[in-house]
């Protein structure tokens, strides 16, 4: 076969190839932001319409246009003032993105727990373990705060980083209680809202009539939204960044603001 046809052979192999990696490129940095109204039984008149922005999965670090939608989460929440902030693991993917961290959650007076990433338990080649120590949010290491809100008590609880970890005790004086938990669950009794990542909705995403495969984590139950079981309901959050390959595909990274409303 003459060189010229087989150069342009390759050239009609590697212009889509390019094309659809620029695309993931772009997609993970393409921020999507979703307020959804979130009915919670039995919540108080006084908590009916408070505001939670849920923030997950930063993976900063390695570079990726997930930098960028990390950015641009953390300001579209200052603009939207929500009443608590909550962030649910993988604040970092390596070290370098320390500094990076601290600019995106200062001011924010946000609860967050650490995720798998945090502490080193990946298959990630990319991935190293960083120190998390004054990082300015409240973790939440196996551990709860009680606080007050419209004059009600919230409990804002947090899971250790691993698969089905002990939950911390609801605090039945509490009248919303919530659990951040970086691996999806239901299994919270006494809790209404349980707010968990890890997934990232796949991030490697390929539709088809009816429905998608997710190439990651394909035999997830809670692979992203909304979930009830009982009085516990879990959302679970796209999240903001990238790991393996810096590109998603019919993932949207995403910030969330749940409004919660009474019922019941």
């Amino acid at each position: 076969m003459p060189a010229l046809n087989i150069l342009w052979i390759l050239l009609a192999v590697a212009a889509p190839a390019a094309g659809v990696l620029a695309y993931g490129w772009f997609e993970a940095g393409w921020l999507r932001t979703r307020v959804v109204d979130v009915p919670i039984p039995g919540l108080p008149a006084e908590l009916d319409g408070v505001r939670l922005a849920h923030l997950s999965d930063f993976h900063l670090g390695p570079r990726s246009r997930g930098e960028l939608a990390v950015e641009r989460a953390a300001a579209w929440v200052r603009e939207r003032h929500p009443d608590i902030v909550l962030v649910t693991g993988d604040l970092l993917s390596h070290p370098r993105g320390r500094a990076r961290l601290d600019d995106v959650l200062s001011g924010l007076g946000a609860y967050a727990v650490l995720g798998n990433h945090d502490v080193g338990v990946t298959r990630d080649p990319f991935s190293r373990p960083a120190e998390l120590a004054g990082v300015p949010a409240t973790l939440l290491l196996g551990e709860s705060r009680t606080v007050e809100l419209r004059g009600r008590r919230v409990q804002v609880a947090g899971s250790p980083p691993r698969w089905r970890a002990p939950v911390p005790a609801a605090d039945s004086t509490a009248e919303l209680r919530i659990l951040l938990s970086h691996f999806p669950t239901l299994e919270a009794p006494g809790y209404h809202l349980v707010l968990a990542g890890h997934m990232h909705a796949g991030q490697i995403v390929l539709p088809y009539p009816g429905g998608k495969l997710r190439l990651a984590h394909l035999g997830a139950r809670y692979a992203e939204g909304f979930y009830r079981e009982g009085e516990v309901t879990l959302h679970v959050s796209p999240g903001l960044g990238t790991t393996f390959v810096p590109f998603r595909f019919f993932a949207r990274p995403e910030a969330t603001e749940l409004v919660l409303r009474s019922v019941g």
